[in-house]
């Protein structure tokens, strides 16, 4: 048997990790010391994206064969007096304290934490209700494979061109793709999530052999759903650099355009990211360099609505109703409820 701790030093913190010999990923048998020596390793990646922002944390305390895990949100009363917390509003109207990455330091008391997935929000702790990332998550439908997120991701890069607008992609760490634009923080997350239905909608009508916005899964007819509640208030993807709950130890990793089509997501792990990016450097390394405004992406709201008759679309089920929103009703069960009623 092993100890039952370990330190490690970071940015010229110690941190302490208790059962460093627990095998978090029995697969492929990462333990959480090794899971605490990866983030060190990719520290500065990690940090480009959660740097100031208020983050979720996936625990599984009994590893990822462990069976249990729940999505941390409030900061835990019992915390390291340098681990900084910020406080946020849900979708309720209620407010609550969430942990702030300030240091690298936080990263590996996430993993202390027996977090597996470190999700972000999409704002900075100066101004928790404006966001400064927009986030464009593209979804195959199941039997559509990594290919077809590659070529959505080819298109919507494209688009972003056309608006001026400077995108950055990742892996998700599942058959996905995250793309990230940093933007001015002058927007409400309703306008934000607005601009990326318009987004959406737009690649739908240019490739609807290949682009969804249906909500509904019953109505998705093409292979790649664009995600656009994942820019709701409390919507969160998982970080750049985050590892996933996937039994390869998998990491959601940057990857640059002229490389996304040779990428496959299983090729990026606990145990060769390190390595990736100390030889490539970091795919997001010019991320932050300019923020893009969201006029243009909002114009094409207005027009999709005065020309087309097209306003919001559905928000998640734990959502309060929204002004504007459709009904909540799965089509399928709204036909038949109106067939009985008739």
């Amino acid at each position: 048997m092993g100890s039952n701790e370990a330190f490690v030093t970071v940015a010229g913190r110690s941190v302490r990790i208790s059962s460093p010999d627990k095998v978090c990923y029995p697969a492929v048998g990462v333990t959480k010391l090794e899971l605490a020596e990866y983030c060190i390793a990719v520290a500065e990646g990690l940090m480009r994206a959660l740097a100031g922002r208020p983050m979720a944390l996936h625990r599984f305390p009994g590893g990822l064969a462990g069976g249990d895990s729940f999505y941390m949100k409030h900061a835990p009363k019992s915390l390291p007096d340098w681990v900084q917390t910020v406080k946020v509003t849900f979708p309720s109207g209620r407010t609550g304290y969430e942990v702030c990455v300030t240091e690298p330091a936080t990263v590996v008391w996430a993993v202390q934490m027996n977090a597996l997935e470190l999700h972000p929000w999409p704002v900075r702790r100066e101004d928790t209700d404006r966001p400064d990332e927009l986030r464009i998550d593209l979804d195959p439908e199941a039997g559509s494979g990594f290919a077809k997120a590659v070529e959505a991701a080819t298109e919507a890069r494209a688009l972003f061109d056309e608006l001026g607008m400077v995108p950055f992609v990742k892996t998700s760490g599942g058959r996905g793709l995250h793309i990230l634009v940093r933007i001015e923080p002058r927007w409400s997350f309703i306008e934000t999530r607005r601009a990326v239905i318009a987004f959406a909608r737009e690649l739908e009508r240019r490739r609807p052999d290949l682009f969804t916005t249906s909500w509904w899964k019953e109505e998705r007819s093409a292979p790649v759903f664009v995600d656009f509640n994942q820019m709701a208030r409390d919507r969160m993807l998982a970080a750049a650099y985050s590892t996933r709950a996937v039994p390869d130890a998998r990491v959601s990793t940057p990857v640059r355009w002229p490389d996304l089509p040779d990428a496959a997501p299983e090729d990026f792990t606990v145990r060769t990211v390190p390595a990736l990016l100390a030889e490539r450097g970091d795919a997001h390394e010019g991320i932050d360099d300019e923020s893009a405004a969201l006029d243009a992406l909002l114009e094409m709201a207005e027009r999709d609505e005065r020309d087309r008759g097209l306003g919001d679309l559905p928000y998640p089920p734990e959502f309060p109703k929204m002004p504007g929103e459709p009904k909540r009703v799965q089509p399928s069960k709204a036909r038949h409820t109106t067939a009985e009623t008739s």
